[in-house]
């Protein structure tokens, strides 16, 4: 387990990471999601022990991760702007990665290579920016470390590689106990894989949560009113994060389930309401705007 307590972070005047509380479970994928500079990135070099805290306590598996050696060939951290030697190969790289994890399977890393159609012998500088997301892939899944701290991994990969990418996570997952946790923009990408969720907005944390249980706890509903007020009305007994309008159909985004807001738009008789499926995506847009993250209302 991955264990954050009270984590934060200051790059001179500004608050990367301010008390940020998560618990990543093993065996899971934890999906990191948040509005652009929301702390992603820094916390997910926390993890991996690039950084070091400025106050709070990150462990994993019970041990400090800072200038922990051992510890740290457990992680394996693919940052989105990933370093590869000058001039290298992918050979010459899983050299290099051997030497750092000891249970580095060259095998594996040879078939993967294989997979994704890249030359060992090829220089790296010479591949295109989604060949190199390819390869670090390939050595992240090689290095056979327990947590796998993926930033925008997915970006750059073309559809076929992404679902490929993806089945790879979770083989490795049922083999051997694999961790991933997925920071992404790209949160379509995420709802299909993940099982927790940790949403992050300006350095804190927002949501963290099951993505199963993030969706009990709202509900989407498609409504068509009887009376030019009934919705002013509603909005007084339930918790509306978001609202839309055609004409006289309204989708409304609400806190809480169906089955507690139904028997309250029953009593005031609407022509026609159903319930929506929910996506993350509409998830994070609704609980960003309860804190104030609208920026929609700013350029339309």
């Amino acid at each position: 387990m991955i264990w954050v307590s009270n984590a934060s972070k200051k790059f001179s005047d500004i608050n990367a990471l301010n008390n940020v509380s998560i618990n990543i479970e093993e065996g899971k994928v934890f999906g990191l999601i948040g509005t652009n500079g929301a702390g992603k990135s820094t916390l997910l070099r926390l993890i991996a022990g690039v950084l070091s805290l400025d106050d709070g306590v990150i462990e994993v598996d019970g041990e400090p991760i800072f200038e922990n050696e051992k510890m740290k060939r457990n992680i394996f951290f693919m940052s989105d702007d990933h370093y590869y030697l000058p001039g290298s190969t992918p050979k010459e790289m899983a050299g290099f990665y051997k030497n750092m994890y000891h249970n580095f399977n060259m095998e594996q890393f040879k078939k993967l290579l294989d997979t994704f159609m890249l030359s060992d012998s090829r220089k790296i500088n010479t591949f295109s920016k989604g060949m190199k997301k390819q390869l670090l892939v390939a050595l992240g899944l090689s290095s056979m470390a327990k947590y796998l701290l993926c930033d925008e991994t997915f970006d750059g990969l073309d559809p076929i590689v992404r679902q490929a990418t993806k089945s790879l996570f979770i083989a490795q997952m049922e083999e051997r106990n694999l961790t991933p946790v997925i920071a992404s923009h790209n949160l379509r990408e995420l709802e299909d894989i993940c099982d927790d969720i940790g949403m992050l907005h300006h350095g804190g944390i927002v949501l963290n949560d099951s993505l199963d249980d993030m969706k009990l706890k709202l509900c989407k509903i498609q409504c068509v009113f009887r009376n030019a007020d009934d919705l002013a009305k509603l909005k007084e007994r339930i918790k509306v994060l978001n609202e839309t309008g055609r004409g006289s159909l309204f989708t409304l985004t609400v806190r809480g389930t169906f089955d507690e807001c139904k028997d309250i738009i029953k009593e005031m008789q609407p022509i026609f309401f159903e319930a929506l499926p929910l996506s993350l995506e509409e998830i994070y847009i609704s609980e960003t705007e309860v804190i104030g993250y609208d920026i929609r209302s700013k350029i339309l």
